[in-house]
């Protein structure tokens, strides 16, 4: 009980400075979004370090994807999908990180934590810093990506990898550039926010492949 009080806590705070920071700041409906895309990322590795079993992470992922499924329906906290578009990046965060916990939670936490990790802080800053800073854009099925903010993406896949890699190498990989490669393409398929649901599973998987195997 103690596990999740910890856990519920954590996300607590994270969506109560969101609430703090759109107080302050109505106009930053994005970035407050991001707050908290990018502020659940540790939750993971907290987890993990408390030894929560996988059975117990799978129904508290559930509950939540279950949570967030409603709230598109009825609206009961608009903070979490109010944004300049229609999008189901929420759900798809949440059902990516159900699968990927179903799938190396204990077979390879490292796989998770990168494919996890690359979404919520590579997909995250992306976004923000895209939007914050003028650079060269372009559209690629409706949605407009830039140039700085595909290179924040690369660039923070490729720290991510080569972190993590090399926590459970100890050496470097050049296939570390692969995988943050691969992650930013399909970072570019954002649709409706699918990409929040391709790019963590296949960085997970890349990891798994090309590094853990």
């Amino acid at each position: 009980m103690i596990k999740f009080t910890v856990i519920l806590l954590y996300l607590f705070s994270i969506f109560l400075i969101s609430i703090v920071f759109k107080k302050y700041n109505e106009d930053s409906r994005e970035i407050v979004r991001k707050i908290i895309h990018i502020g659940i990322g540790p939750l993971i590795p907290i987890a993990q370090f408390l030894k929560i079993n996988q059975n117990s992470a799978l129904i508290f992922t559930g509950i939540v994807s279950l949570m967030v499924f409603i709230n598109y329906t009825y609206k009961l906290f608009p903070t979490i999908e109010d944004v300049e578009r229609k999008s189901y990046g929420t759900l798809f965060y949440c059902l990516s990180l159900f699968i990927l916990i179903y799938l190396f939670w204990d077979k390879d936490p490292y796989a998770l934590i990168t494919g996890f990790f690359i979404m919520t802080f590579g997909d995250g800053l992306a976004g923000l810093i895209g939007k914050s800073l003028n650079s060269k854009s372009w559209i690629f099925f409706k949605q407009k990506k830039s140039l700085f903010g595909t290179v924040t993406m690369f660039l923070t896949s490729l720290i991510v990898v080569c972190g993590i890699g090399y926590a459970q190498q100890n050496s470097l990989n050049l296939n570390y550039f692969t995988i943050a490669f691969f992650a930013t393409l399909l970072e570019q398929f954002s649709v409706l926010g699918i990409d929040n649901f391709i790019v963590p599973i296949s960085s997970a998987l890349f990891f798994n492949f090309f590094i853990t195997s």
